[in-house]
């Protein structure tokens, strides 16, 4: 499975709303220009996550947006469902060979559990520490 700019970007909304939760709204152009991206597409990305109710907006001079959730109780799942469609690595066929399409369901059921897993919180409290990389061996 591919994530797209559109489900990396949304993650990075949110991960920026999530760290600013409690606070003032933040507006987008905050956003754009601390992770240097684009306004415009950050604005397109936004209406999704606010009509799925994961973030809402605040008008005015000291407006922009918040998650309508702590950061613990929204999954990266529901960031990559709405904006991504539903999780699936492999479109299965129907001539597949039964083991085959098992295959794509264990891998489909695997990203997913991980997704749902995953928190915004999570997200917002990772540290470089926390990741233990495999020790890599050159010959």
């Amino acid at each position: 499975m591919k994530i797209s700019t559109k489900g990396r970007y949304g993650l990075t909304i949110m991960i920026a709303l999530a760290k600013n939760h409690g606070d003032q709204p933040i507006p987008l152009k905050s956003i754009a220009n601390e992770y240097d991206l684009s306004e415009h597409y950050l604005e397109q990305l936004i209406a999704p996550l606010r009509n799925s109710g994961l973030v809402k907006s605040v008008r005015g001079a000291k407006g922009g947006y918040l998650l309508t959730r702590e950061p613990k109780l929204i999954t990266a799942a529901d960031i990559i469902r709405t904006l991504e469609g539903p999780i699936r690595p492999v479109e299965e066929m129907d001539d597949d060979e039964p083991s085959k399409r098992e295959l794509w369901k264990r891998i489909r059921d695997a990203v997913r559990d991980v997704l749902e897993k995953t928190t915004l919180q999570d997200l917002i409290e990772y540290n470089d520490s926390n990741y233990q990389e495999e020790n890599m061996f050159y010959i």
